[in-house]
């Protein structure tokens, strides 16, 4: 147990430092002051709380051997997973119309992306996320719990309450596919349709060097899409039974802990542009330390 704990806080404090170096980054090089980035300090900013958490209560219960957790805090700890979730998935949203807007109107780019249209588009995110999840937070407090059940998993989610209430939660499932269904159509054709138009765009283009230079700034940001999606999907779509308890597990982690240190290294590895405004800030980081 002590070394899933350390693999954990490994993890963990891994993803804080490289999202808070992004976060870093964005506010303080100013080459890295457009829609673009602008919209990655966010998803740095989301993948921080996101992982914050579950993996907090998770350590805590590795360190203490601690198997019980009280309703109320099982409910906030869902309220706020959701909220983030959701908060993601139209993140993720924005940023495929951002690079719609760069690569299919690259001349009205700067225009159309201004910093109030984006800071909107960021807000909306937000209080989207917040919104849907308050709905679920609030059909879960009409349900009774039965307190000797067991939830398997690191964490708490709603399927997982949903197993363990002793009301009928028929009311609370037909809202999550009424809301999570509808607004979760929604938002993935928003996260997919502009990539057909990216597609046909580049096709066009006549140079190899353009194509891939164009294609080269979405392949970070589908590979997040993917990942994220893959997760969400295995978790929520795939059907529970005694032999996938252990998937489920593993598949919960990887959503709630790994995603989150994947999307900085996927985005900085393959970027020029953060990679640079790193080297920047370490060299400036020496000329002041070599003045005292």
């Amino acid at each position: 147990m002590n070394g899933l704990f350390v693999f954990f806080l490994l993890i963990y404090l891994m993803t804080l430092i490289t999202n808070l170096l992004i976060c870093f980054l964005v506010l303080t090089d100013y080459n890295l002051h457009n829609p673009m980035y602008f919209f990655l300090a966010n998803l740095a900013f989301l993948d921080m709380s996101y992982s914050s958490v579950t993996a907090p209560r998770m350590l805590f219960d590795l360190v203490t051997k601690s198997r019980s957790i009280s309703i109320p805090a099982c409910i906030t700890q869902v309220f706020f997973y959701i909220s983030l979730a959701v908060s993601e998935m139209f993140l993720l949203s924005a940023m495929s119309y951002d690079r719609y807007i760069a690569i299919c109107h690259p001349l009205h780019y700067t225009l159309i992306m201004s910093r109030r249209v984006c800071i909107r588009l960021a807000s909306l995110v937000w209080v989207v996320g917040w919104s849907l999840s308050l709905v679920h937070t609030l059909f879960l407090l009409r349900l009774s719990f039965c307190r000797t059940s067991s939830i398997h998993n690191f964490f708490c989610d709603l399927p997982h309450l949903y197993q363990i209430t002793c009301t009928d939660p028929f009311i609370n499932i037909v809202v999550v596919f009424v809301a999570g269904g509808g607004f979760g159509l929604g938002v993935i054709l928003m996260t997919f349709i502009p990539y057909v138009y990216i597609l046909r765009t580049i096709l066009r283009i006549r140079s190899k060097t353009g194509k891939m230079k164009a294609f080269s700034t979405c392949t970070s940001h589908l590979t997040v899409v993917f990942i994220f999606y893959g997760s969400l999907i295995f978790i929520y779509l795939v059907p529970s039974s005694i032999n996938m308890f252990n998937l489920n597990k593993l598949f919960s982690v990887i959503s709630a802990l790994i995603n989150p240190l994947l999307n900085p290294l996927i985005y900085s590895l393959r970027n020029k542009d953060l990679m640079e405004a790193l080297l920047r800030s370490y060299y400036h980081l020496r000329l002041f330390q070599a003045s005292f």
